[in-house]
């Protein structure tokens, strides 16, 4: 893996763990470790720390050993000298990275509850889905179950104009992929791009705008195994 790659993935990993353990204890401050944390309408926790550590992230109290993992396993960052190969503390780096964004987007959900729509589609100037709940994840989930959606593209930041994001974007539906957007670069966002030029967003039709920061591509993560979750549902009936 070439060194400059790991190095920036090991820095970014660092900043993202230093908000959510700030947030995360400014969170424990006010609220205290019994506060009831997770996704709306959700059965599954923390999608990506459950299924990665089997941890049941219920209360504020419950993060506290998930940012100790976080430390432990977050490499230093990369030295001028540095003869380690760079693919380990790279995957580790993102592992944090990952377990960290969910932090601080469960927090969010604690501190804004609407920030996010809490829906399929946009409502009014709100173009935030946040993370899928059961209902999407069974809707949708089956898709990737029979065939309907081959897969999903991720798309972070945003296009050099709005004209070049709608081609982006029909040619991902034309391929029946989900788009999954999230994070901003240079003030501009994917998925305001589209709106901006008229296209209509939101899961109705596979353009789905998570969040406007990148702590928010976390909830591509954490729907990215539901295809096998929805089969075990329907398989089971359970909820």
């Amino acid at each position: 893996m070439s060194k400059i790659i790991a190095s920036a993935a090991i820095r970014g990993a660092h900043k993202i763990f230093d908000q959510a353990e700030k947030k995360w204890q400014q969170a424990m401050d006010k609220w205290g470790p019994n506060e009831p944390v997770g996704f709306p309408n959700t059965a599954y926790y923390l999608p990506v720390i459950y299924g990665i550590l089997g941890a049941k992230v219920a209360k504020l109290g419950d993060m506290e050993p998930i940012l100790k993992k976080c430390k432990l396993i977050l490499p230093p960052p990369v030295k001028e000298q540095h003869h380690l190969p760079y693919l380990a503390p790279a995957l580790d780096a993102g592992m944090v990275t990952f377990f960290a964004e969910e932090i601080i987007e469960a927090i969010r959900y604690l501190e804004q509850p609407n920030f996010y729509t809490k829906q399929e589609d946009i409502a009014g100037d709100n173009l935030w889905l946040g993370a899928a709940d059961d209902i999407i994840l069974r809707k949708r989930g089956i898709e990737f179950v029979d065939g309907t959606a081959p897969g999903f593209a991720a798309v972070l930041g945003a296009a050099p104009t709005k004209e070049i994001a709608a081609k982006i974007a029909q040619e991902l539906q034309q391929k029946n992929l989900y788009v999954f957007m999230a994070a901003e670069h240079n003030g501009k966002r994917f998925s305001e791009q589209l709106v901006e030029a008229g296209v209509q967003i939101g899961w109705p039709t596979r353009l789905v705008s998570f969040g406007p920061d990148i702590t928010s591509a976390v909830f591509a993560m954490g729907f990215a195994p539901c295809p096998s979750v929805v089969l075990r549902l329907g398989i089971s009936g359970k909820s």
